[in-house]
Parts: structure tokens; sequence; C-alpha cells
């Protein structure tokens, strides 16, 4: 009784489909997977600022 059937999760996916559109899902996914590729990005940039070799790197391009 507390697991739900094959048909509940029928009639949430039809609610899903009627709330967002058929449309706007697709929309949204992408919109986040563009926010995950830039937080790893931003992470990716973050370590190697703060690496010893780039440091040095950086000092030599102020000159």
């Amino acid at each position: 009784m507390g697991a739900f059937s094959i048909w509940h999760w029928i009639i949430v996916l039809i609610i899903v489909l009627l709330l967002f559109g058929k449309g706007k899902i697709p929309t949204l996914m992408g919109d986040m997977a563009k926010g995950i590729k830039s937080f790893k990005k931003n992470m990716s940039d973050e370590d190697n600022s703060n690496s010893p070799d780039s440091q040095k790197d950086s000092s030599n391009k102020d000159q």
C-alpha cells in the first residue's frame, strides 16, 4: 500500500505534462545542464587559481 503502482506514475506524468507543457520540459532541462556546466567550470577555475603553479604563471603575466 505504501509503494506507488505504474498507474500512479502515469497520472503524475500526465499532470506534469499538463502543467509545464511538452515544450517547456526540454528547455528547463537544457537550462539546468548549462547551469551545471557553468558551476563545474567555475569550480575548476577556482581550483586552478589556488594551485602554486598557476600563481607563478599569473605573476609572470603581470611583468
